[in-house]
Parts: structure tokens; C-alpha cells; sequence
């Protein structure tokens, strides 16, 4: 369905990245395999002071993060 431009899921995905730069390959990547910026690298103190995430859009809807814990 997702091929006929039909959003088929609204999920959220985490996954824990060993470090920053990790975080920012991934978002490089996810945009370079034809993902939607949903928040660019950086730190998210909302969450908690060294709270470092990305976050895309797949092709389905589904936003995809990857977020590093550790200080820099």
C-alpha cells in the first residue's frame, strides 16, 4: 500500500547509537535513502541534558530515531 502513496503505519522506532557521530550517519543516510526530515542531529534537553537524537520520516510514515545517551 505504501507504494500506492498510502501511509500504512504511524510508529516510532528508537534505536540506541554507540555515540554521536553514529547518530549522524544515520540521519545522512535515512535522507539518502529517500526518508523525511522529522529533526535533524542534536541534542534533545527536554529529554534529559545529554540526549543526542535524529529522527526521519520512512517511506510508510513511520518516524525512525536513533539517539545516543552518552555526553560527547
Amino acid at each position: 500500500r505504501a507504494a500506492l502513496g498510502v501511509l500504512t503505519g504511524r510508529h516510532h522506532l528508537a534505536f540506541q547509537a554507540k555515540d554521536r557521530a553514529m547518530v549522524d550517519a544515520f540521519y545522512q543516510a535515512g535522507l539518502a535513502a529517500g526518508g523525511k526530515d522529522n529533526g535533524a542531529p542534536g541534542l534533545r534537553p527536554h529529554y534529559h541534558p545529554n540526549y543526542y537524537g535524529a529522527f526521519v520520516f520512512d517511506p510508510d510514515g513511520n518516524n525512525v530515531e536513533a539517539v545516543c545517551h552518552d555526553p560527547e
